[in-house]
């Protein structure tokens, strides 16, 4: 629970005439007087007015016209992102620290204040998990994987597997696994998501960046480098050795080949496949195809086969 005038400074804004006391975040039909709504534009904001929300975040970009002043009104830049952080604020954790009895704990475990175990987790022996954790039921952690702070793993993902790389006799065709006996690093406030696989470093690491989200049955393969506040979506696969730079948003089903690069900022539209080695650059560029293309350049060639 918390006043308006409290919320308003959890998002930055000026605190408005109401005082109202708020308990939940709703959408506008289900809003009662201690329910927080947002409006990105007129005609949700007209909406928001004629609910019975207790408070209403509005974008700045918004204009009342002949609509008279409401004291439940708090002015922000992006409604959507401050509901967000407000209903994350008012929800608290979620969860209480602890290890499930259920879970095993390998030798030389270290698990930080305020973190939960869930049932039948598997932890490795020397795993390092930081403060304030969510680890849920049927997660598996290899030995070899550090963990930060604030890190949710969703149910029946997988980190820290050996990775996926062979060296073979050119005379027999024989496969023989190459070692795979560095880390996994997962870095402060990332989201793993369920039945997600990353595998620990072949003789390196592999790291995932501060604030990344992942997406369910997600892969990533060894030596990868993902960095911070990258969006990856469900079914993409990433081989090793590939980099992801800060701010990259992946759609589902991306397939990016081995040593490839997605520089920072830049989009990959849903199925867009990256070739092994390739480097995609161009921050906030869209790429889209396979192999991927410049958004204008894909729709060229759809353009261009359907003409045919």
């Amino acid at each position: 629970m918390a006043k308006v005038s409290e919320i308003a400074g959890w998002v930055g804004a000026k605190a408005p005439a109401g005082e109202a006391e708020i308990t939940r975040v709703s959408g506008i039909d289900g809003a009662t007087a201690n329910s927080l709504v947002f409006a990105m534009d007129q005609t949700m904001l007209v909406a928001a007015l004629e609910s019975k929300a207790g408070a209403i975040l509005v974008s700045n970009k918004v204009e009342l016209w002949e609509l008279p002043a409401d004291p439940r009104i708090v002015w922000v830049a992006d409604p959507r992102y401050a509901f967000a952080v407000v209903a994350q604020r008012l929800a608290g954790k979620g969860f209480v620290a602890g290890v499930h009895p259920t879970a095993v704990l390998g030798e030389g475990v270290k698990i930080g204040q305020g973190t939960w175990v869930g049932p039948r987790v598997v932890l490795g022996g020397g795993v390092v998990i930081g403060n304030d954790c969510n680890v849920l039921a049927g997660v598996t952690i290899y030995p070899g994987t550090v963990i930060g702070d604030r890190v949710v793993v969703q149910a029946g993902a997988v980190l820290g597997a050996t990775g996926f790389g062979y060296a073979r006799s050119a005379e027999t065709g024989e496969y023989v696994l190459f070692p795979q006996q560095g880390r996994l690093v997962v870095e402060d406030d990332v989201e793993i998501g369920a039945n997600t696989t990353i595998d620990r470093g072949a003789l390196g690491e592999t790291r995932i960046g501060r604030g990344t989200k992942i997406d369910n049955l997600v892969h990533i393969g060894h030596n990868c480098l993902i960095g911070k506040n990258v969006v990856i979506a469900a079914q993409t696969g990433i081989s090793g050795s590939s980099v992801v730079e800060d701010g990259a948003v992946l759609g589902g089903q991306v397939g990016i080949g081995e040593h490839a690069t997605v520089g920072k900022g830049v989009i990959l539209g849903g199925g867009a496949g990256v070739l092994s080695g390739k480097k995609m650059h161009g921050p906030g560029e869209v790429f889209w195809g396979r192999p991927a293309r410049p958004l204008k350049e894909y729709l060229r060639d759809l353009a261009r086969l359907k003409k045919r």
